[in-house]
């Protein structure tokens, strides 16, 4: 791996029902997030019990994960950002470490 350049980021796993998608991206569109991906179906087993994550009825009636690799100072903006919609709907954001090679794609 000769001459690759690793950059710390935080990733965030978030994980909410589909309806509120366009809550969540146009969040992390203001916070001056640079791309995320979008995982929709999700299975799981939480506190609410067993999750099937196949379409039911439309998009917004199943669970998505949003994936996004930001830097660290944006991490407290987005997390306030979540907390009033996590007290009033299910779902959890999942922070962890990363290194990224390219991170021209994550920063202004």
């Amino acid at each position: 791996m000769k001459n690759l350049n690793l950059s710390p980021l935080k990733k965030l796993e978030i994980i909410l029902e589909g309806e509120h998608r366009e809550f969540a991206t146009d969040l992390l569109d203001r916070a001056g997030v640079k791309g995320y991906s979008i995982i929709n179906n999700l299975s799981g087993k939480g506190s609410q019990g067993f999750h099937e994550g196949h379409l039911m009825f439309n998009e917004d009636s199943v669970l998505i994960m949003i994936i996004a690799a930001v830097p660290e100072e944006l991490v407290s903006p987005i997390l306030e950002g979540f907390a009033p919609f996590y007290g009033e709907h299910s779902g959890v954001v999942f922070i962890s470490d990363i290194q990224v090679t390219r991170l021209v794609k994550f920063r202004d």
